[in-house]
């Protein structure tokens, strides 16, 4: 089983490194750049299906894979990104500042987020051949919930294959 995930490319405040959460905004330039790359470097493989989060951002970074793949894309709700509540459009610098341990007044609780990423990757895993757009805290919190491990931040862009042999669990590799 092969599970192919990516993080949208970046958009004006994952520029400027703001907290964005559920605030929906485009990709920007760069963030078109860096799909075309995930792209190309998926489209040399033979995929069955690719989905993506409903937000904007990710849901343009999967058109453009899906265009050079050749395959349609659905949205799943289920892979939206972590409500950031009160954080969402503060700087990085100044939440973790605000709240260094994370727990951002009115946002999701990161146990709620994990068990929810653990089964819609799971999920998704089910049928080989997937690639899946969403968000890099979703993505890296479900890594985590699969391997067991720690899992370090996914950049704009990034593709991690995640692989399921037999009795030995999930493994997550960084290939861009």
């Amino acid at each position: 089983m092969t599970l192919a995930l990516v993080r949208h490319g970046r958009t004006a405040w994952n520029h400027e490194r703001r907290m964005q959460g559920r605030t929906d905004l485009p990709l920007d330039d760069e963030g078109r750049v860096q799909a075309l790359g995930a792209g190309r470097l998926l489209a040399r493989a033979q995929w069955r299906r690719i989905v993506s989060s409903p937000m904007e951002r990710a849901h343009e970074t999967a058109q453009i894979i899906g265009q050079l793949a050749g395959l349609e894309v659905a949205r799943d709700d289920a892979l939206i990104e972590r409500d950031y509540g009160v954080a969402e459009g503060l700087s990085v610098s100044e939440a973790h500042e605000r709240w260094p341990e994370g727990d951002y007044p009115s946002s999701e609780p990161l146990g709620v987020l994990a068990e929810r990423a653990g089964a819609a990757l799971r999920a998704l895993a089910e049928e080989t051949g997937t690639i899946v757009v969403a968000h890099g805290t979703f993505l890296r919190i479900g890594i985590e919930e699969l391997t067991g491990t720690t899992c370090p931040r996914i950049i704009n862009g990034q593709v991690v294959l995640i692989e399921r042999r037999a009795d030995e669990g999930y493994t997550a590799r960084i290939v861009s």
